[in-house]
């Protein structure tokens, strides 16, 4: 941070991290002098950094605005002085069908608030004395204006065994081997402006089924992790006939190219549906409303209904997901059909709780798979919603093509290694069981479970579906 005025200001700061990110470590860089922060409840924290700030003094504040979003105040930076941050943070970065991905968020996207939503995040002009109605408040430049500022990244990677090939669908980089398991990344010549999450994928050997298990003794108690990995070949396991919704964000955000991504999505996901299939779309913007009274039947007559549905849809509105969620769970499931929902947004809104909550009271024995589509989705609502629908989640960039994404979405839909999974933790004391409920285990994509004990640690664990 630097002031380059006469007086002294005050200097805020809005940006992104991973949802699941764990700040572990806050210095404040004044000078040779390293000053560390420490943690406290938000309302004593924003007390201390009050009164530090009208008394005249240097003080940093940071604060969880929501689990994927922070916000760092510095208060009295002197006229022509710099400050530094430091963070650190650690996460668990996503594994599927043998590639590792490692997300760095650069971009705070606008979200919608229903009315009435005080929880949310303003999005408001840059540089405008606009006044915020929301407790979080980010400035956006217009399209054509290119931000003052460049980034710098670079990324090391030790991925603990032989590393494959390195890519990045989002930003130009360039890549220098250290070794069989180590790399180095870098943004190359054109990728420095931060108005896109950047995004890179690593390769590893590809791994055979497996079940570990690691535990951990502490004075607080008992803590363990298992680690399901299902086969990567679907060749073997059954197929099942699915009720197919496709929830289609259609509000105004997905304007041009990330609903002409999604659109293209749900026709390649067509393309894949078997005569026992059923076929439903919802869209949702101001409203939500579905294309049938019911399930169609996947005929080629009604698939062309569906395709020719799918052409009229425009973007338009706000975003009121919640009644396209509520729309999509709330009809009665086919017994003879797995339902799958196919739920396609960019996620940029401001009233998360409220989605996850609706996911948990209507879920049923249904299954919700998630596409992200655009250059900076909200990864927190995405990754939620899945988690909760006890299915999958995947990524389509700004200009990448739906091909892989989608293919490898619908062989998980159709090839579940196990479904309705349950644990007997041998007459072990395990408790605060997370994910509490558990989703099915597809093939390509490992299965975490964390947990507590008391006493002894499980040694005999039995997962069955």
């Amino acid at each position: 941070f630097h002031n380059p005025y006469d007086g002294k200001i005050e200097a805020i700061y809005v940006f992104p991290l991973p949802d699941d990110a764990a700040v572990r470590d806050f210095v404040m860089q004044i000078g040779e002098r390293q000053i560390r922060g420490i943690i406290r409840k938000r309302e004593e924290a924003r007390a201390i950094y009050e009164q530090a700030k009208a008394e005249g003094y240097r003080a940093s504040l940071l604060e969880q605005a929501r689990p994927n979003v922070f916000e760092q105040a510095i208060a009295n930076l002197e006229p022509g002085a710099s400050i530094e941050v430091r963070l650190r943070y650690a996460h668990t970065l996503a594994y599927a069908s043998g590639s590792y991905e490692f997300v760095f968020p650069m971009v705070v996207g606008p979200r919608y608030n229903p009315p009435g939503w005080l929880q949310g995040i303003d999005a408001v002009p840059a540089h405008a004395n606009q006044h915020a109605t929301q407790p979080t408040s980010v400035g956006y430049l217009p399209p054509t204006v290119r931000p003052g500022h460049e980034v710098a990244l670079a990324v090391d990677v030790d991925a603990g065994m032989a590393l494959g090939e390195l890519t990045s669908p989002s930003h130009p980089i360039e890549v220098a081997r250290n070794g069989q398991n180590r790399a180095t990344v870098r943004l190359a010549a054109g990728g420095t402006v931060p108005n896109r999450d950047f995004v890179l994928r690593y390769q590893v050997a590809p791994t055979t089924s497996t079940a570990s298990m690691f535990a951990c003794t502490t004075d607080a108690g008992g803590y363990l992790t298992m680690l399901v990995q299902p086969p990567e070949a679907r060749q073997q396991l059954p197929t099942l006939p699915v009720e197919l919704v496709f929830l289609l964000d259609c509000s105004g955000s997905m304007s041009g190219a990330p609903l002409q991504q999604a659109k293209a999505a749900v026709e390649m996901a067509l393309q894949t549906l078997w005569p026992a299939d059923s076929v439903q779309v919802v869209r949702f913007s101001d409203h939500a409303s579905a294309l049938s009274s019911r399930p169609l039947p996947a005929t080629p007559e009604n698939l062309a209904r569906v395709r020719a549905h799918l052409h009229a849809l425009h973007s338009e509105g706000g975003t009121q997901m919640l009644s396209g969620i509520r729309e999509a769970l709330a009809a009665p499931v086919d017994p003879e059909r797995q339902r799958c929902i196919f739920f396609l947004t960019d996620g940029y809104i401001g009233n998360e709780v409220e989605i996850f909550a609706a996911v948990r009271q209507r879920l049923g024995d249904n299954r919700i798979f998630a596409l992200g589509v655009g250059s900076a989705v909200n990864r927190y609502l995405l990754e939620g919603v899945a988690r909760l629908g006890r299915g999958g989640v995947g990524y389509l960039l700004h200009d990448e093509a739906p091909g892989q994404a989608v293919a490898q979405l619908f062989e998980r839909i159709r090839h579940p290694a196990l479904r309705d999974l349950a644990i007997d933790w041998g007459g072990a004391d395990v408790s605060e069981v997370f994910p509490a409920r558990l989703p099915d285990l597809l093939a390509g994509r490992p299965l975490v479970v964390t947990a507590r004990f008391r006493g002894e640690a499980p040694t005999q664990v039995r997962l069955s579906g």
